[in-house]
C-alpha cells in the first residue's frame, strides 16, 4: 500500500511528466545535436559528413565576421537594458486610476503585439533617405539628412532602436503586473512613516518587483543575444557584414553557405553565452532571496 506521502510525490512527477517528455524532445534533443554536428565539416544536404574535431571552433576565433557578429551582439545587450527601465517608468506612468488611461495603455502595449517583421519593415521606412520620416524631422531641426540603414557605423543602432520599442512594451507589461500585485499593508505604513517620492520607489516598490525584474531582464538578455528578424528584415546583415549578429550568421553560413557544422559551432558559442548569463541571473536572484 502507498502512503499518502508516496502519493503527494507522485502525482506532481505525472503532472510534470508530459513537459518533460516535450523539453526532453523539443529542447535537449536539439541542443545535443547541434553540439554534436559542431564537430563535423558538413552541407547539409549529403548524406556523409566528416569529423574535424574543433576545426569549426578555431575557424570562428580567426573569422573577423563572427568578432563583428559578437561585438553586434554585446551593443544589442548593452542598449536592450534600456528596456527594463524604460518599460519601469512608463509602468509607473500609467498606474493611474484617470480617464482614459485604458487608451494610453493600449498604445504602449500595441508594439509587443505586431511581429517583429512589421517592426522592422515600418522602421525601415521611418529610415528611408528618399521619403523617410527620420529624414524630415532632422530636416526640420536644421540637419542634413542620413542613410541610417546604409551607413556601416549607424546601421546596428537603428536597428537596435527598432528592437527596444516593442521590448520596453513587452517589460510595461510586467511591471504593470508587479505594480497591480504589491502589498497594500507595506505601501500604507511606508505612508504612515513618512516614506514618499524616490524613498517609497527604492525601499517598498521596487523590492516587491523584484520577480518582475528578474523575469524583464532574463527575457531581454536572451532577446538581445538572440536577435535575427530585425536583422535579416532591415538590413539582411549589411551593409558589408557590419550589422550582423550570432543568429543571422549563424542563418547564413548553415543556410546560404551550406556549412551546417560551421552554423552550429557559432549556434553553440550563442547557447553557452545564453546559459552564462541566465545561471548568472539565476544564482543573484536565490542568493537575493536566501
Amino acid at each position: 500500500m502507498k502512503t499518502a506521502r508516496q502519493y503527494s510525490l507522485l502525482a506532481p512527477a505525472l503532472f510534470l511528466l508530459p513537459a518533460a517528455i516535450m523539453f526532453l524532445i523539443y529542447v535537449l534533443y536539439p541542443i545535443s545535436q547541434s553540439i554534436s554536428l559542431s564537430f563535423y565539416e558538413w552541407d547539409g544536404v549529403s548524406e556523409t559528413r566528416e569529423f574535424i574535431g574543433l576545426d569549426n571552433y578555431r575557424e570562428l576565433m580567426d573569422d573577423p565576421r563572427f568578432w563583428t557578429s559578437l561585438k553586434n551582439n554585446i551593443l544589442w545587450l548593452i542598449f536592450f537594458m534600456l528596456a527594463p527601465v524604460c518599460g519601469l517608468f512608463i509602468a509607473l506612468f500609467l498606474n493611474q486610476t484617470v480617464m482614459g488611461i485604458r487608451v494610453v495603455k493600449s498604445l504602449f502595449f500595441f508594439p509587443f503585439v505586431i511581429s517583429q517583421v512589421v517592426v522592422g519593415l515600418v522602421f525601415t521606412w521611418f529610415y528611408d533617405p528618399s521619403f523617410g520620416l527620420l529624414n524630415d524631422i532632422l530636416n526640420f531641426f536644421g540637419f542634413r539628412s542620413v542613410n541610417l540603414l546604409g551607413d556601416e557605423n549607424l546601421a546596428t543602432y537603428g536597428i537596435i532602436a527598432a528592437g527596444l520599442w516593442p521590448q520596453i512594451a513587452y517589460c510595461m507589461i510586467l511591471y504593470l503586473t508587479g505594480l497591480n500585485n504589491l502589498d497594500p499593508e507595506q505601501l500604507e505604513a511606508a505612508r504612515m512613516d513618512g516614506a514618499k517620492g524616490l524613498k517609497m520607489l527604492w525601499h517598498i516598490v521596487l523590492p516587491q518587483l523584484r520577480p518582475a525584474t528578474f523575469i524583464a531582464v532574463v527575457v531581454t538578455v536572451i532577446g538581445a543575444l538572440r536577435s535575427f528578424d530585425l536583422v535579416a528584415t532591415m538590413t539582411g546583415g549589411g551593409p558589408w557584414g557590419s550589422t550582423n549578429v550570432l543568429a543571422h550568421f549563424m542563418y547564413q553560413q548553415s543556410i546560404f553557405n551550406y556549412r551546417a557544422g560551421y552554423g552550429a559551432a557559432i549556434a553553440v558559442v550563442l547557447f553557452a553565452i545564453m546559459m552564462f548569463y541566465i545561471v548568472f541571473f539565476l544564482w543573484r536572484m536565490l542568493r537575493t532571496e536566501k
